[in-house]
């Protein structure tokens, strides 16, 4: 049986306007009338569908709202309901908040509805444009433009706060969608293979405590500055070969994780650098405290070991990739990882396949180098399949 057509909803024009008004009825009975805000009656009429549909699924209440929030209003919603912890970590609350107060100069008193494509393309570009302004003795002074790897980082928070809005059905679609990045952005996150050639010139050129650091980080892929620089030595069990770690940057980093030979003799080299301080690696300024940053000594290192600067977090990348390139099952490498969510793997098979492409041009120099025989030829080849693997 058909409903009567008052509870499917009209659309009507009021007198002396060229405005289309709609008028439905919500979830309680209640009659709500309401502007399409344009004069083209198949746009009001999709407006209506769309209302229809929210009142069905109970959402009507959530669209109304999302409709009349104003950016500024979801980045404090933002900020205290999805950026602090343990929603993110700290750090990334801290990025969050440098971004933002970026983004609400330029769209904190636009709706969220009203946000589009091309404002964001707007925005972007001048931002490109922009100096960097710093405070100094006399006052502020400008320096260069900003970096472009800082304005991506903006473009990547709002992605991410639209695609939360978009979750909640505060909006429809996410508009960054159909944005691109007017500019090539240089020094973003792109993961690098350690091989373990590198590696030990890496170990060659570094004190000791960073060498030991290098060990474990490639053998446990432990974070850097969440669990392994803060950690104590009464978190360390040699003789069960596992370390506790009771706070991470996710509830599942809070784990047990084994060790190897080659990362149990870097524990012990460590204590016993660190003599009977309680932290692993405790501080020279601090003698209470802990290690507090890495930078500095990875990047004169790596400059002594004449190797192109990547960041020292790859290396955990390296384990990673080393465990599945080795046939690791990837939920067990994601379990090992302690990472809650399987799509990290993106990246890691990556690199893997970097991995097998710099073997086989290894190997085709190698090749290229000698003029084969037939038999060597064919006894090439699982030498081929044994590097890959």
């Amino acid at each position: 049986m058909l409903r009567a057509r008052k509870y499917d909803g009209v659309v009507y024009r009021r007198a002396g306007t060229q405005i289309w008004w709609i008028r439905y009825r919500d979830r309680k009975g209640t009659a709500r009338r309401e502007s399409s805000q344009t004069a083209n009656w198949e746009e009001a009429n999709k407006k209506l569908r769309e209302r229809l549909l929210a009142r069905d699924a109970n959402l009507l209440e959530v669209v109304r709202k999302g409709e009349t929030l104003t950016y500024g209003q979801w980045a404090d919603s933002f900020l205290e309901n999805y950026s602090k912890p343990p929603m993110r970590a700290e750090k990334t609350h801290e990025a969050n908040n440098r971004c933002i107060k970026h983004l609400k100069i330029a769209f904190g008193a636009t709706r969220l509805v009203d946000i589009t494509a091309d404002s964001i393309d707007i925005y972007l570009r001048e931002r490109l444009r922009d100096r960097v302004v710093v405070k100094a003795k006399l006052g502020y002074k400008q320096l260069g433009t900003v970096k472009s790897t800082t304005v991506h980082q903006e473009f990547r928070v709002l992605r991410r706060m639209l695609n939360v809005a978009v979750r909640k059905k505060l909006l429809a679609a996410n508009p960054c969608s159909g944005v691109e990045f007017p500019v090539a952005v240089k020094g973003l996150f792109r993961p690098h293979y350690v091989p373990w050639s590198e590696q030990q010139k890496i170990e060659s050129h570094a004190p000791q405590y960073l060498r030991n650091v290098v060990r474990i980080i490639t053998e446990t892929g432990l974070r850097i500055y969440k669990e392994l620089i803060p950690m104590r030595k009464d978190q360390v069990d040699l003789q069960n070969a596992v370390v506790w770690i009771p706070d991470s940057k996710t509830p599942n980093g809070t784990a047990e994780v084994p060790l190897t030979s080659l990362a149990i003799e870097a524990f012990k080299n460590q204590m016993a650098i660190s003599g009977a301080e309680p932290y692993l690696f405790p501080s020279d300024l601090n003698p209470t405290g802990h290690l507090k940053k890495l930078k500095t000594v990875w990047t004169k290192t790596l400059r002594r070991a004449k190797i192109p600067y990547f960041r020292i977090y790859d290396l955990r990348s390296a384990y990673a990739t080393r465990l599945s390139a080795g046939g690791v099952a990837d939920e067990w490498v994601t379990q090992l990882l302690r990472q809650s969510d399987a799509q990290v793997f993106k990246k890691y098979s990556q690199m893997k396949l970097r991995m097998k492409r710099e073997a086989l041009e290894k190997l085709n120099r190698r090749a290229n180098e000698m003029v084969p025989t037939q038999a060597e030829t064919l006894t090439s080849v699982p030498l081929c399949t044994e590097v890959i693997q």
